[in-house]
C-alpha cells in the first residue's frame, strides 16, 4: 500500500487494472478484520452521487476481488460476507502500511531512550517500505472519493514526514551532518511549508562549515513563507539564523531541540 497497490505471493507481485476493485481491496484492508458497510465501500467507489444500480455493482467488484485473491488449492476466501458487510481476514499476511507505524514507534521509543543509532536504523527500515506516493494512483483525486482512503493516506502521510524528521535528527546528532544535507534538500523541496526541514537543513549546513549556505536557506525559506502565506519564519528559525550569523559555537554540539512527540 505503501506506493501503488499490488499483492505479493513470495516474490511474484499481482495488481489490478480494475480501479473500482482497487478501492474495495483498499478499504478492506485499511479495516482488516473488521466490518466494511456496504454503504461505506459505495461512498468510496463512487462518493456522494451514487448510480442507480451501486449495490449491484458493488457486489460485481466483490466477486472480482474474491477471484483475484483466491489462492490455488485453497478452500476459502479471505473476503467474507458478514451481515451487514464484508470482512478482508488477514491471517498470516503482512500489510506494510500496518508494519510502517510500528517501526516508526520502536524507532521513537529507541530515540527517547538516547538510543540514536539504533532508532536510526529504525526510521530507514521504516521509510525503505515505501515505494511511492501511497496507495498510488488510487488517491491522487482521479479515483476514490470517500473519507475512509483520503483519512488513512493523511494520517500516514504525516507519519512519514514525522519518521523522516526523528531520522535526521538522529543523524545531527550522530554527527552525519554532510549525509543529512543532501536528504534535507529533498525534504525541503516537498514540503516546501515545513520550517523544521529548513531549521534542520541550516544546522546542517552550519556543522558542515557552510555558514554562508545555511543563511541563504533561511533567506529561500523566508521568501517562500511571503509569497505563499504572508508570513515571515517562526521563532526557531529566526533564533537560529541569528545564532548562526553570531557564529555561535554551541550550535557545533548541542542536538537540535527535540519536540515531545
Amino acid at each position: 500500500m505503501l506506493g501503488p497497490l499490488r499483492v505479493r505471493d513470495e516474490n511474484t507481485y499481482f495488481t489490478l487494472h480494475a480501479q473500482k476493485v482497487e478501492v474495495v481491496l483498499t478499504v478492506l484492508l485499511i479495516r482488516a478484520d473488521h466490518l466494511v458497510s456496504p454503504e461505506q465501500l459505495m461512498r468510496e467507489i463512487w462518493g456522494e452521487n451514487l448510480p442507480r444500480r451501486a449495490a449491484a455493482g458493488l457486489h460485481v467488484y466483490i466477486s472480482r476481488l474474491r477471484k483475484f485473491l483466491k489462492l490455488p488449492g485453497a478452500s476459502g476466501n479471505p473476503v467474507e460476507t458478514r451481515a451487514p458487510g464484508y470482512v478482508l481476514h488477514k491471517g498470516d499476511d503482512q500489510i506494510d502500511a500496518q508494519i510502517f507505524p510500528e517501526l516508526v514507534d520502536v524507532g521513537r521509543s529507541l530515540l527517547r531512550e538516547q538510543r540514536t543509532d539504533e532508532a536510526a536504523s529504525c526510521f530507514s527500515q521504516a521509510l525503505a517500505l515505501w515505494r511511492g506516493p501511497i496507495l498510488g494512483h488510487s488517491v491522487d483525486g482521479t479515483g476514490a472519493k470517500g473519507p475512509i482512503i483520503d483519512g488513512f493516506s493523511t494520517w500516514l502521510t504525516e507519519i512519514r514526514r514525522e519518521c523522516q524528521e526523528m531520522l535526521v535528527e538522529c543523524q545531527l546528532q550522530l554527527g552525519r551532518h554532510r549525509e543529512a544535507v543532501s536528504m534535507l534538500y529533498s525534504l525541503t523541496a516537498e514540503n516546501p511549508m515545513c520550517e523544521a526541514f529548513y531549521r534542520q537543513l541550516m544546522l546542517a549546513l552550519y556543522r558542515s562549515e557552510r555558514q554562508a549556505d545555511a543563511l541563504k536557506v533561511y533567506q529561500s525559506v523566508r521568501k517562500t513563507l511571503n509569497d505563499e502565506l504572508g508570513l515571515e519564519p517562526g521563532r526557531p528559525l529566526q533564533d537560529l539564523q541569528r545564532a548562526i550569523l553570531s557564529g555561535d559555537m554551541h550550535l557545533m554540539t548541542s542536538p537540535p531541540a527535540m519536540s515531545d512527540r
